[in-house]
């Protein structure tokens, strides 16, 4: 009530002015940034009307905001991106993988080399790009390190290297290669990467021929094969348009509260590249777009083209401004199409996406469902699982972890050191911990499953039963996963005699099966190991004075298990802090224990 309260007067007294608001949650974090034309219109519209499951997620942890007014709505989108980049909000949209993109660069020496590069600086080469997809820049680089034999070695060697031997260099270490030869090879280079290729296969054609005529067979298989990689690399760059200009088209769709922005990339009148990225809405769709847009750029400045294209719902008033591109919204014509194309692309992956999510979903509810029926029981919606581990009954632990709808429901996982039971008994340890989950379940209250699963046979299943039916007094179905000789899931038990349930290994039923029972045990055995762990640790180090937890500690971070410090010196303890007669009194208690 009083958050509400302190909310409501926060909310009367914002300006109508332009500038960015940031969200808080209840440790004070900033959760949301978001830019506004009119501040008290913008954040009020949080707090009223109806809204996406995203966005009340978002509502129901903001306890606090506060604001920053600007001079006009483009300089409010650069304060954003600017606070985005500081504050790393949750819910922000972040293009977080600050990489640059590769260009392929002829240097400016002597004798030039053909290089893939993310940094750009015009006065030592000549660039081409750039390339958003890092693989094809490399395999464009090594077809052209076959066609064209510039120097590969970084600083000249004494001698021929393995390059020339195999006709990639032509060995200007040892022969004397001309400036002419050299620039010869830069046009070709050039002319290929502005694509013009056909004056590259015609070239390579006359070799083939030449080779052919005179026998050189494996020769002319190498240029045929050339040939056929130059056109397979050019059948992917489709040509758009006939016009050279460097421009990004922009596309969005919009779908289940969720955006998807597709972008293609057009160089040279050939599509480059297409990206696309999906993200849930936590504002308007313009907002939405032009942070998004903003974000993209800022990432690379070498990617700037000279146009950016978008769709005629967009307004580019705000991103002309901000950017150093010209913005467009094309109304007809070819570019039209482009953009319309983009927008074609973002729908598609959109719904492709939900359609994946939609089918594993229904492949999930499927699987639980006939899990009920072959079990006889409710469809198991809530499934709990036991494991234990232990080696030769030392640090027995159990573990349980939770799949809710057939997925894990990982904040319900739970783990148990075993408290009563002396020596390797897997029906006590079984015992123990169903006593002592459902007992606390009772107690508090909580959700019964549907379903639970031990992993083991008749014993482990009769002792998680013996507790729940007999001492606890409550019914919830309990079946036994059992595995083969491999360690892989093998069979699924049930009922009074733990017979075995008939399911096809290929269905989604023993699929789940399987994920639940590793599920279970990789918890349960990173459980143990961590426990054995801390253990050794405690047995061999426990009775030397002055070792307190804080120090322990610190041998761990430095020397990461007590093997590694049995090999350590007096001077290694020492120099991480610890005491001269205490480093003495470890050292001599590790070598005892050796």
């Amino acid at each position: 009530m009083e958050k509400d309260s302190q909310l409501k007067l926060k909310l009367s007294v914002l300006p109508k002015e332009p500038g960015c608001y940031l969200m808080k949650n209840k440790r004070d974090e900033i959760i949301y940034v978001g830019k506004a034309k009119n501040l008290r219109n913008r954040v009020r519209s949080y707090f009223t009307g109806a809204h996406d499951e995203k966005t009340m997620r978002l509502v129901s942890d903001i306890v606090d905001f506060d604001f920053v007014i600007t001079d006009s709505e483009v300089e409010s989108l650069l304060l954003e991106n600017t606070l985005i980049k500081k504050h790393q909000p949750r819910y922000n949209i972040l293009l977080k993988d600050d990489k640059s993109y590769p260009f392929i660069k002829i240097t400016n020496e002597r004798h030039p080399r053909l290089l893939v590069t993310r940094t750009v600086n015009k006065r030592t080469g000549k660039y081409f790009g750039p390339y958003p997809n890092a693989y094809s820049a490399h395999e464009t680089k090594r077809l052209l390190d076959r066609i064209y034999p510039l120097r590969k070695c970084d600083t000249m060697p004494d001698r021929l290297c393995l390059y020339y031997h195999i006709g990639q260099c032509l060995g200007p270490c040892v022969y004397e290669v001309t400036k002419t030869e050299n620039n010869k090879m830069i046009q070709g280079i050039t002319n290929f990467l502005n694509g013009d290729t056909d004056s590259v296969i015609t070239d390579l054609e006359n070799k083939m021929q030449k080779a052919s005529e005179a026998l050189e067979f494996e020769r002319a298989k190498e240029y045929r094969d050339l040939i056929h990689h130059i056109n397979a690399t050019m059948e992917k760059q489709n040509m758009l348009t006939s016009d050279m200009t460097a421009r990004d088209v922009f596309g969005f769709y919009t779908y289940k509260g969720w955006m998807a922005i597709s972008v293609l990339l057009i160089r040279n009148g050939k599509l480059i590249e297409k990206k696309a990225e999906m993200f849930a809405m936590n504002d308007t769709v313009d907002e939405e777009f032009n942070r998004f847009v903003f974000q993209f750029y800022e990432l690379d400045s070498n990617l700037k083209p000279k146009e950016v294209h978008l769709p005629v719902s967009i307004d580019p008033a705000i991103l002309n401004k901000a950017l150093p591109m010209k913005t467009i919204t094309p109304k007809r014509g070819s570019k039209r199409e482009m953009v319309d194309l983009a927008c074609k692309n973002a729908e598609v992956a959109i719904k492709s996406r939900f359609e994946i999510i939609a089918r594993d979903e229904r492949r999930t509810t499927e699987a639980i469902e006939t899990l009920g029926d072959v079990l006889n029981i409710e469809t198991p919606r809530h499934i709990e699982a036991f494991d234990n581990s232990n080696i030769q009954g030392a640090d027995p632990v159990s573990a349980m972890v939770t799949f809710i709808d057939g997925k894990p429901d990982k904040k319900s996982y739970r783990k148990y050191k075993i408290r009563t039971v002396e020596g390797p008994d897997d029906y006590e340890s079984m015992r123990e911990v169903i006593r002592r989950r459902y007992s606390r379940v009772l107690r508090e209250g909580l959700p019964l499953p549907d379903l639970i699963i031990v992993d083991g046979g008749i014993g482990q299943m009769n002792a998680a039963k013996s507790i729940l039916k007999d001492e606890l007094g409550v019914f919830i179905p309990v079946a036994g996963v059992k595995k083969d000789d491999k360690h892989n899931t093998a069979e699924l038990l049930y009922g009074e005699t733990a017979a075995i349930v008939p399911l096809k290994k290929t269905s989604q039923t023993f699929y789940l099966l399987q994920r639940i029972q590793d599920e279970v045990h990789r918890f349960a055995i990173s459980f143990h190991r961590n426990t054995r762990k801390k253990t050794a640790f405690r047995s061999a180090l426990d009775d030397i004075k002055g070792l307190g937890p804080k120090r322990k500690q610190a041998m761990l971070r430095a020397f990461g298990s007590v093997e590694n410090m049995k090999t350590k010196s007096v001077e290694d303890f020492q120099r991480i802090g610890i005491p001269q007669n205490i480093s003495e009194a470890i050292v001599e208690k590790l070598n005892n224990n050796s």
